[in-house]
């Protein structure tokens, strides 16, 4: 991950989950209970029973102006969106009609303060209500067409309940209609005891007069006009470097950390490029034929976020596997994020095939550890084949690029080796703190220090001496969850015996690790076993709502050495003779494309520095036309 889209994923935190239609619809009938204690004034009373009742009167009329448009909205917006082919859902309709109500309440408040203190009056608070009808107008639009996709003309229709309830009950009951002819005597004598009842309204609604709803009109033109300017602006860039909507985006986003929805995927679906990944597979079976454990390495990021596309990769294989499942963190960069869930089927499905080729031989190496420059390495033979385990710790570091990974597997080749099954360790780094991250990119100096790494690797592999395998293995899903920066796996451990040689590899259901907690593991497990080396899946499922959430950020260091050390002293404990195999097939999945995710982060947080100062200027330029349609009215 690059500073960049370190950036754009950090724009999670400010993403939460949308209540219940319920909660959200409950609060505004009590927020609408204290605006009307607060703005009508039903008289004064000395004893206890009366003030606790006009106190219930006035609570009364705040739930009837201010909360049924809310109740309205809530309830009819979602519907009449949904009609139109939409998506709004209804806990995303009543948490935006209470916004709107919180808007308007803030709005109306703040004038009746300053009414108080001017002359400005009565008619000043209305007139500023008129203008907050017309703001979250043009907010519900901007959210409608952001969520829905849908037109300005079909998005004002759901947009515009919450503003229109408001209104005809501001019509009704302010006695608008007294200065309007309409109909005949006959007509009039039907219709007036409905549209007239300012007999039964608060005696400050008596100013309200057809003036107010003209303005209604004529500002809710001007800020739809701005919302639509604000919209067509921002999505240009979007449909000219990526052709897609950053609307889609957005709505996207949102619906999955709000809602977890599958909107998002449909977004990258429309980004996506083809590739062909390698999908190696190492496994072990005991003499009867049961499988003890499997490795499985596709050259993609188990990414972008969440469960989105591959996200939640490492579970997955785990739960189609018959012995323990190890799927560590390949040698690939967001741009190999898989765009759906979908393509998870394609990958499993490679590896079930590569599964099926693999032939097995008790031979195996001792494991031998080389470094070249920052680069690590840590490698085991197996028959023909090789484990490589590739770390910069005490170093930072964060994904390694898919061409450099090529291109270290094919120099460990060199050396005579057949399958090469390459792991980026992913157990080192600072966070989203620095200018890259620690990426590792082809033509840097990191790249072939780990190049060189992996040929001096391979070149020891095939000189070594060989010896019978034994293997252990342990499990715990450790009282940690994704908030706490591990995932479902929790943490395994496998061990191999060559030549009374031991050699312990425990990976982490976990996003990259805190500086200094691997290199305290591998010491912890000097006394227990030759050769340690400590690795993370890189699940994305941990950064729903965190970018940087790395093992041993949220936990306690001592518990979890703790934990380590119990499972490889299970894992020794189990050990048995095994026989090993591996194999790899080729599997064509749609990945986010090269590039296209830094150009994405770009875009995205271009919208973010430049939308809000764009926002601005078209909020004041719609200000200033409302002030002066106001003055010409």
């Amino acid at each position: 991950m690059t500073a960049t889209q370190s950036d754009l994923a950090g724009l999670s935190r400010f993403i939460f989950r949308a209540p219940n239609w319920y909660t959200s619809l409950g609060f505004a009938l009590f927020l609408a209970a204290m605006a009307g204690i607060a703005a009508f004034d039903s008289g004064t009373a000395t004893e206890s029973w009366r003030r606790v009742f006009i106190l219930g009167q006035d609570a009364w009329e705040g739930i009837f102006y201010i909360g049924i448009p809310t109740v309205v909205a809530s309830v009819g917006t979602a519907g009449v969106d949904r009609f139109l082919g939409g998506k709004l859902t209804p806990n995303r309709s009543s948490l935006l009609a209470l916004v709107c109500e919180v808007i308007v309440v803030v709005a109306v408040t703040a004038a009746a303060v300053v009414s108080v203190f001017t002359t400005l009056g009565q008619t000043f608070v209305f007139d500023v209500f008129v203008v907050a009808l017309s703001s979250i107008f043009a907010f519900r639009l901007l959210v409608v067409m952001a969520v829905s996709r849908s037109s300005l003309l079909v998005a004002a229709v759901p947009a515009s309940i919450q503003t229109v309830a408001s209104a005809v009950l501001l019509f009704v009951y302010s006695g608008t209609v007294r200065f309007l002819e309409v109909g005949g005597p006959l007509l009039q004598a039907y219709l007036m005891p409905y549209l007239a009842r300012a007999d039964r309204a608060p005696s400050e609604l008596l100013v309200v007069g057809p003036n107010h709803f003209t303005l209604l009109v004529l500002t809710s033109i001007v800020y739809a006009t701005g919302v639509y300017v604000f919209i067509r602006v921002i999505d240009r860039p979007w449909e000219r470097s990526l052709g897609v909507s950053m609307l889609d985006f957005l709505r996207g986003f949102i619906g999955h950390i709000a809602e977890g929805s599958r909107e998002l995927e449909d977004f990258f679906e429309q980004l996506g490029q083809e590739a062909i990944v390698p999908v190696t597979v190492l496994s072990f079976e005991r003499f009867d034929g049961s499988e003890k454990a499997r490795w499985i390495l596709p050259m993609i990021h188990p990414g972008p976020m969440g469960e989105i596309g591959g996200g939640n990769f490492p579970e997955r294989v785990a739960s189609r596997t018959e012995g323990l499942a190890f799927p560590p963190h390949a040698t690939a960069g967001h741009d190999f994020n898989l765009v759906t869930e979908r393509e998870v089927d394609t990958i499993l499905d490679a590896a079930d095939r590569a599964y099926d080729r693999i032939t097995y031989s008790r031979e195996a190496t001792p494991s031998v550890r080389v470094q070249s420059g920052e680069a690590k390495m840590l490698a085991q033979g197996f028959d023909d084949d090789a484990l490589l385990v590739s770390t910069y710790a005490p170093g930072y570091a964060d994904d390694v690029e898919y061409a450099v990974g090529l291109s270290a597997a094919a120099e460990a080749r060199t050396a005579g080796l057949d399958d090469v099954l390459l792991v980026d360790a992913h157990n080192s780094n600072n966070g989203l703190d620095g200018p890259d991250l620690g990426h590792v990119t082809p033509g840097s100096k990191r790249s072939f220090d780990m190049i060189s790494a992996a040929g001096d690797a391979g070149r020891r592999l095939t000189t070594s001496p060989r010896g019978d395998l034994a293997l252990g293995t342990a499990w715990d899903t450790t009282p940690w969850n994704p908030r706490d920066g591990i995932g479902p796996l929790g943490i395994r451990v496998t061990v191999t015996a060559v030549d009374e040689q031991t050699t312990a590899y425990v990976l982490v259901d976990g996003n990259n690790m805190e500086p200094g907690l691997r290199d305290r593991v591998v010491e912890a497990l000097d006394d227990l076993v030759d050769v340690s080396e400590v690795m993370t899946t890189d699940t994305h499922i941990v950064n729903t709502v965190e970018a940087d959430n790395q093992v041993g950020a949220a936990i306690d260091h001592g518990a979890f050495l703790g934990i380590v050390t119990d499972l490889v002293e299970e894992a020794l404990a189990d050990r048995e003779p095994v026989r090993a195999g591996m194999a790899m097939e080729r599997a064509e999945v749609t990945i986010f494309g090269n590039d296209r995710t830094e150009t994405l982060a770009s875009h995205a947080n271009a919208v973010v520095s430049m939308g809000g100062a764009l926002a601005a200027a078209v909020i004041l330029a719609a200000m200033a036309v409302s002030v002066l349609i106001f003055f010409l009215a």
